[in-house]
C-alpha cells in the first residue's frame, strides 16, 4: 500500500510542542531510522512508518509529573487521527502498541517486531552526536548545570540527571543502548556510544 506520509508529516508538525529535543527534525530522523531498521529486519512498514511519524503526537515535558503516561496518550491520539483519515483499521492496534511501547519512561515491553523497530529508532536518536546535542538542549531549557564540580563523571556518586546534564549519560543514555532489540540498531548504537565516551574523555581533559 502507498503510505500517506505527507499527511503524517503535516499532522505531526501541527502537534509538536516547543521542545527543541522533540521537534520535527527528531521525528524525521526517527522515521528514517525506523525505515532502515524495518527493512533490515523484515518488519511491516505499514505499521512501522505511521507509528514512527506519530510517536510524539502527544509529548509531555521531561519534568512533567505524568511524563510516563505520554506514550499512552500519544497512542490514543494517533488512533483517533488514523481513524479520521481511514487508515486500515486492522493495522491500528499494532501501530498504537508500537507508539505506546516506544517510551523509556513508560517501561512497556515491545511485544512485536514492529514495536521493537520503532522503539529502537527512537532510542538511537538519544545516542551519538545527536544524542549529546539533544541532552544539552534539554538541560539548557531546564537550566541544569553541565556537570557536578565535585564528581563530574559520577565516579563516587549515583547519577542525578535532575541536577546535571552529563549525569543523563550515566542515568539513562548508556542504559538505553543496552535495551535495543534489533541487530541493525545495536550495530549503530555501538558506534554512537563510542563517540559519546570520546566526548566525555575530551570534556574531562578540557576541565583539567
Amino acid at each position: 500500500m502507498t503510505l500517506p506520509e505527507s499527511r503524517f508529516a503535516e499532522y505531526i508538525a501541527s502537534r509538536l510542542p516547543p521542545d527543541p529535543a522533540h521537534d520535527l527534525q527528531h521525528v524525521r530522523r526517527v522515521v528514517e531510522c525506523a525505515r532502515r531498521f524495518a527493512t533490515a529486519e523484515g518488519a511491516e512498514l505499514a505499521i512501522v512508518i505511521p507509528a514512527a511519524w506519530l510517536h510524539d503526537c502527544v509529548s509531555l515535558p521531561k519534568n512533567h509529573p505524568e511524563r510516563h503516561l505520554g506514550s499512552r496518550l500519544a497512542a490514543q491520539e494517533a488512533s483517533r487521527f488514523l481513524h479520521s483519515i481511514d487508515y486500515p483499521e486492522a493495522l491500528r492496534p499494532a501501530i498504537a502498541h508500537a507508539i505506546e511501547a516506544h517510551s523509556f519512561s513508560a517501561a512497556i515491553p515491545a511485544r512485536t517486531l514492529e514495536a521493537q523497530v520503532v522503539q529502537d529508532a527512537d532510542r538511537i536518536d538519544g545516542l551519538g552526536a545527536i544524542g549529546i546535542s539533544r541532552c544539552l538542549l534539554v538541560g539548557g531549557v531546564l537550566q541544569r548545570p553541565l556537570y557536578s564540580a565535585d564528581d563530574p563523571f559520577c565516579d563516587e556518586r549515583e547519577p542525578d540527571d535532575q541536577a546535571f546534564c552529563v549525569d543523563h549519560f550515566y542515568r539513562k543514555l548508556f542504559r538505553v543502548a543496552e535495551t535495543l532489540h534489533t541487530a541493525a540498531a545495536r550495530s549503530e548504537a555501538a558506534e554512537r556510544v563510542a563517540f559519546m565516551r570520546t566526548y566525555l574523555a575530551q570534556l574531562g581533559r578540557e576541565m583539567r
